[in-house]
């Protein structure tokens, strides 16, 4: 056996299904099967809904392996390997359209698999990620062979992590991500009820899948503690009285179709702000739009690049001048009306190796979850090979008050090349930005920058922009 498998380990966030279990050596991802679950497995891959759902990038490609010889596996009876995922992302990342698309996902595989008699056994909405614009499920060990008459096991589930969500900005125009990032399970139905009261209760979809989910909930948490007290013939009773209940396949199948329905009508209003309409109507004279444009493909072309970050990025205009020069290019920006813009525009456009996220650049995704390490912080997950920082700097220094020496020894951190836009307050945005402010912003200097900076990197490259007031710099770590 070969050692290119070699060095495995579990994966800190894959550990709640007892029965299998990811592990990667940061090439592979390989996957633990045990008996009950590898037979599971050796009859869905023999289905026809998977072997299509596969075949459309549905669901991430996954064969049978040979046993790994790491001596940490042999837990296990079999193992599976999925195709690699290029940068994990969490649903608080996702822009509105993003997490509806993934939402609508989760609901046609089992659409797809209820025919030939499976289902899914949860619907995590981590269970989703992105291949550039188009999202994959990958937790292959949910599909389970559906018993006669039984419910939808995760329906709970996926009206706390998708549905309510995305009612929630669609009805309530409250952002879902403060709520996705706080808690990592969703948003229970008596919270969303409170959020969803009034004449909200009214709106497509709140009445049966919010309402009264939420009205049952509250009568099941009241009944726990009587039944728990007494176990006694009144709880067998209570057992037997809901086994009655028979869901048929026609009955499954109308319950998706209506939730595929209230999913697909949720809509938000195309909000416009100064950064989604960035493209049209940013700030720079068409000869240096062009100039910034031809020095970004300068740089980003000279060599091929794993990943590269770009922060800051808008609707993603040097975003899509990397991509062809990368594997893969994450977009990220605080603002969503252009994270959502860039999004839509990927989805009809060919470039398929983009995948934008929401974030706040000034307060990134932390390490999260149990141990601290079930959802790993933005910047823990893998190491970019270039990062630009294009019109960025004054938000850092400025918006979220983060020293610029700070922000730059960050940058080194990640020991990347740095397309860099420095602006100083001379700018015309940064003179807009500092109205009512006190001005303690004297390191917004160029010698300043470029003392701090050296300190780092290597100055490759730099290009005066707007009559001087900004510089392009291209940087190499020292």
């Amino acid at each position: 056996m070969s050692r290119e498998y070699s060095g495995l380990r579990a994966d800190r966030g894959s550990f709640r299904d007892r029965g299998n279990r990811i592990y990667t050596d940061g090439a592979r991802i390989v996957r633990g099967l045990d008996a009950s679950v590898h037979e599971a497995y050796r009859e869905l891959s023999h289905t026809r809904f998977f072997q299509d759902l596969i075949g459309e990038g549905k669901v991430v490609a996954t064969t049978l392996m040979d046993r790994p010889p790491d001596k940490a596996l042999e837990a296990w009876d079999s193992f599976l390997q999925h195709e690699k995922i290029p940068f994990i992302s969490y649903p608080y990342e996702w822009s509105f359209g993003m997490l509806k698309d993934a939402a609508l996902l989760q609901l046609e595989l089992i659409e797809r698999a209820i025919p030939e008699g499976w289902t899914q056994q949860d619907a995590s909405a981590y269970n989703v990620q992105w291949q550039g614009n188009k999202p994959v499920f990958i937790d292959v060990p949910s599909f389970v062979i559906q018993q006669d008459g039984a419910p939808w096991v995760g329906y709970r589930q996926f009206c706390m992590m998708f549905l309510y969500p995305l009612m929630l900005q669609a009805y309530r125009g409250l952002p879902f991500r403060q709520f996705l990032r706080s808690q990592l399970e969703g948003i229970e139905p008596i919270h969303a009820d409170l959020l969803l009261n009034g004449f909200n209760r009214f709106k497509k979809g709140v009445l049966g899948h919010v309402y009264l989910h939420a009205k049952m909930q509250r009568r099941y948490d009241g009944a726990e503690l009587k039944e728990a007290r007494t176990l006694t013939e009144y709880s067998t009773q209570a057992v037997k009285k809901k086994a009655v209940v028979k869901h048929t396949r026609a009955m499954l199948l109308g319950t998706l179709e209506g939730l595929s329905r209230i999913v697909r009508q949720l809509t938000i209003p195309n909000t416009q702000s100064v950064w989604a309409e960035y493209d049209r109507d940013h700030s720079y004279a068409d000869a240096s739009f062009t100039l910034k444009r031809n020095f970004v493909e300068k740089h980003a072309s000279g060599r091929r690049r794993k990943l590269v970050w770009d922060l800051g990025c808008n609707t993603g205009t040097f975003s899509k001048i990397c991509a062809p020069y990368s594997d893969y290019v994450v977009a990220a920006d605080g603002d969503e009306n252009a994270i959502e813009r860039l999004y839509q525009s990927l989805k009809c456009s060919n470039i398929d190796n983009i995948l934008p996220l929401v974030l706040d650049l000034g307060n990134l995704s932390p390490n999260q979850g149990w141990h601290g390490l079930e959802r790993k912080a933005f910047d823990a997950r893998d190491q970019p090979d270039l990062i630009l920082c294009l019109a960025l700097i004054h938000h850092i220094v400025i918006s979220a008050n983060i020293p610029l020496g700070e922000f730059i020894a960050w940058l080194r951190e990640k020991n990347a090349d740095v397309i860099l836009e420095f602006v100083s307050t001379e700018d015309d945005m940064v003179q807009m930005m500092l109205r009512n402010r006190i001005n303690q912003y004297a390191e917004l200097d160029e010698h300043r920058f470029e003392k701090l900076v050296t300190d780092s990197f290597s100055i490759v490259e730099r290009k005066p922009l707007k009559g001087g007031h900004r510089t392009l710099y291209f940087l190499k770590p020292a």
